[in-house]
Parts: structure tokens; sequence; C-alpha cells
């Protein structure tokens, strides 16, 4: 293929330039939400703020991190990350392995593969959901967080296409011969080959729990077990700061604009850090599940 014809350089010109514009207008609200936060009282309140910070303050990130309901909000959100991303990739991994398999190697596949792509279709609903989830005694509980969600069947078929397509037949036959058994060609085989898929899968995972509030909202009795997203969508959607126990003194000297700016930023912080880290796995990653099973 000739990549120098006039052509070819004038559609890499276009993209570059569309690509570099929408990624300028992506960042916008980002840019709008850190000089909100950094800006004086009087200038967030009269909304004069735009891409730069007016009578610039940090008052609004001291006060942010001196509120404890915040920082537990905040604390309660990673570990709900960690377990709920560490709980959800170990079971989608050892389920796509042997759905991964050809009906002579499992009977029965196909029977729980679709098993799983019923659950996309239909499911309990939230009130049988709620129940379940009540009757159980997890309220209350981080438990009520991860579990319900810890299997996604969408990701978990795109778990099993990968391993079909992407893991060599001859590489697992010949650790076969060589005396491996199915547990150590899935840690020594299929792990390592699949570490795009998995990075990509366990990205959306995280960002998944990172950003779910309606789940808090419903099974946490208690204020003070609030992710961050259901903590920040009472504050700043609800506008219920007695319920949160937000200091008042604190709305008073400053801009609720600002203070709830502040937040925003620092809830959004952490995904805009791990997601460079895991950006060169995407161009794998998107591929994910290309080819039909």
């Amino acid at each position: 293929m000739n990549y120098n014809t006039k052509g070819y350089r004038t559609f890499t010109i276009f993209n570059y330039t569309f690509l570099t514009l929408a990624a300028i207008a992506c960042l916008f609200p980002l840019i709008h939400i850190l000089a909100v936060s950094l800006s004086g009282s009087a200038a967030a309140t009269a909304n004069i703020v735009k891409l730069w910070p007016v009578d610039f303050t940090l008052d609004a990130y001291a006060k942010t991190i001196g509120n404890e309901n915040f920082l537990r909000s905040l604390m309660i959100s990673f570990n709900r990350v960690f377990l709920g991303t560490l709980i959800s990739m170990g079971l989608m991994l050892c389920a796509a392995y042997p759905l991964s398999k050809t009906d002579e190697e499992f009977k029965g596949r196909k029977i729980y593969t679709w098993f799983f792509v019923f659950t996309m279709l239909f499911n309990g609903g939230l009130v049988p959901t709620y129940i379940v989830v009540t009757q159980l005694g997890l309220s209350d509980t981080m438990w009520a967080l991860v579990l319900p969600t810890a299997i996604n069947a969408f990701n978990l078929i795109l778990l099993l296409n990968f391993f079909r397509t992407s893991v060599p037949k001859s590489l697992e036959e010949a650790a076969f011969i060589d005396g491996a058994n199915h547990f150590q060609i899935f840690l020594k085989i299929y792990l390592p080959i699949s570490v795009p898929a998995i990075a990509t899968i366990s990205l959306f995972t995280m960002v998944f729990h990172w950003n779910s509030w309606f789940d808090g909202l419903i099974y946490m009795t208690d204020s003070r077990n609030y992710p961050l997203s259901t903590f920040l969508q009472t504050v700043i959607v609800q506008q219920d700061f007695t319920n949160m126990d937000v200091d008042a003194e604190m709305l008073r000297d400053l801009s609720q604009r600002t203070v709830q700016s502040a937040q925003i930023f620092i809830a959004a912080l952490p995904m805009l850090i791990v997601y460079p880290f895991l950006q060169r796995y995407f161009v794998k990653g998107i591929v994910l599940g290309s080819e039909k099973e």
C-alpha cells in the first residue's frame, strides 16, 4: 500500500486535526471544573470563570480534604473498586476459560454459555434484586456493592471469545503433551497471552464501580457508608447537605460551586491517572470479540 499519495496525506491530516479538536472539546468541561475549583467565591458565584481561575485560591481543596464525610466516601470507593474488580475478573476469567473450549472438550458448553447470554436479555429487575440483597443481610455492607454485579455477561463473552481466537490451540496441545494440567495452562499460557483483554475489561470494571451511585443509594441506609459517587450525587444533585453533614460555615465562606467542583475533580482524578497506563493495551483490546463464536 502506498502511503505517500496526496490523498492519503490529506486523509491523515484531516484525521489528526479532527481527533485533536475532539480531544480538546472533551477536555474543556474538565478544565472548566478545575478552574472553578481554584477560583474565589465571588467569581464562581457570578459565573465569570471560564477556562482560567479567577482570584486563585486552594481553599476549596483544603475544605474538601478536611471533610471527613468526603474522605470516608473516597476510601469506600477505593475499597469497592479494588474488591469489585478483583472478584469480577477472578470469576469471569475462571468462567471464560472452560467456556472457550470446543463442544468435544466441554460437553454442554453451549448450554452454560446461553445461560449467561440469557441474563443479558432478561434479569430479575430492581425490586427482586433489592429483596434478595436485603434478605441476605448485605445492606450497609461492601458486599451489596460488589456481589450483585460480580459477573458481567457481556465482558464474560468478550473474554471467552478472546481466549478462543487469540490463544493458539497448538500451544495448549504442546503444554498437555509436556504434562501440564488445565490449571497450569490457564495460569502460564492463557493469562499472559490475554493481558490486553484483561487490562481492557479490568478498566471497564473499575470505571463501572467508581461511577456507580444508584446501588449505594438504595442499599446503604446509613449515609456514612456511601461510596464517593453516591456522596457526590446526594450533595451536588439532591443538594442534601444535612444528611451528608457538610459544614455550613464552609458553604458560607466559600461558594458551593467551588467546593462541589473540587470534589468532582478529585473524584475524576483516579480514573484519569489509571487510564494512560492501560491505554497501550487498547490497540488490541478494541478488537475483543470481533470474531464470532
